[in-house]
């Protein structure tokens, strides 16, 4: 694992208190990932990326790019950009579940603070929503002095809610938001996946380009338990026993159902959909994106 990677690992993230430096650090990690010098401070001159168009100069591909995707990419040297970001993310009951000490909420406000950082480095303009059954707190998208620290203390004073109705909140946002923007939405989807689905797409009507992380835990993904085990659910505290072996085949069949209603309905509508396992680098939602913004900005 190279020097770029580590510093994108999930654990060693959530062990930085300071928000702002995790921040820093993990996007400073994938940036060292991309470029050639690992060892040069974060600058926003090489951040900015568009597909490559036929006439463009050969000489502003990045082929480091090239090489880990096999697609061109143009850096620009912009001074100014106009992309409106903003970042959803869901803080209720079922995002405080973590299987290795670390939840899903702390992997999401990680997440958050990264991509946050990463904007404004860009100088585009950034705005965040917490919510669970409704909005908690709301920070409108601008690029003006003092509006990341006012996101990154939001993110840092966020815990696990109590309800849940993840549809309502998207929903209404997408009511609130005035101009096109990018809507980034940090999500376990853990809610009833058709009226979730009709939020995103409120979202994608009104204009905007979406991309969904959807957050799960590697124990949600790969059901290692071998021992009866009593599951609790994290919003009524209703208790079930089960016998590991018995349910695995079954649990891991609805999971992928789960999964692929999203993945299928996401890109049927045009909505970018990335899942997330808490023990892997945050690289790979970092590079959707890059890549996301690239391609349309």
């Amino acid at each position: 694992m190279n020097q770029g990677i580590s510093f994108l690992d999930p654990k060693v993230l959530a062990s930085i208190s300071n928000l702002e430096l995790r921040a820093r650090t993990a996007v400073e990690g994938f940036l060292s990932g991309l470029h050639k010098s690992p060892h040069r401070g974060f600058s926003v001159e090489f951040a900015d990326y568009r597909h490559y168009q036929p006439g463009d100069d050969i000489r502003h591909v990045d082929w480091k790019i090239y090489a880990r995707s096999g697609k061109y990419f143009i850096k620009q040297y912009q001074d100014e950009t106009n992309v409106h970001c903003h970042i959803l993310l869901d803080c209720s009951a079922s995002m405080g579940y973590g299987s290795d000490n670390l939840t899903k909420l702390e992997y999401g406000r990680t997440l958050a603070s990264a991509l946050s950082y990463f904007m404004f480095n860009q100088k585009d303009a950034v705005g965040l929503t917490t919510f669970d059954d409704k909005i908690r707190e709301y920070l409108p998208t601008r690029y003006r002095r003092g509006h990341l620290i006012q996101i990154l203390r939001a993110l840092a004073q966020v815990n696990p809610g109590e309800g849940t109705d993840l549809a309502r909140p998207i929903s209404d946002l997408a009511l609130g938001l005035s101009r096109k923007s990018l809507a980034i939405v940090i999500s376990d989807l853990l809610d009833d996946e058709a009226a979730i689905f009709q939020g995103l797409q409120h979202l994608r009507f009104k204009g905007n380009d979406v991309i969904v992380f959807h957050i799960m835990d590697n124990a949600e993904l790969t059901f290692p338990f071998e021992r009866i085990s009593e599951f609790e659910d994290s919003e009524s505290h209703e208790t079930v026993a089960v016998v590991p072996q018995a349910m695995r085949e079954v649990y891991l069949g609805e999971l992928e159902k789960f999964c692929g209603f999203y993945r299928k309905k996401c890109r049927g509508g045009g909505i970018d959909y990335c899942l997330l396992n808490t023990a892997e680098p945050l690289d790979i939602a970092l590079s959707s994106y890059l890549s996301k913004r690239a391609k349309h900005y």
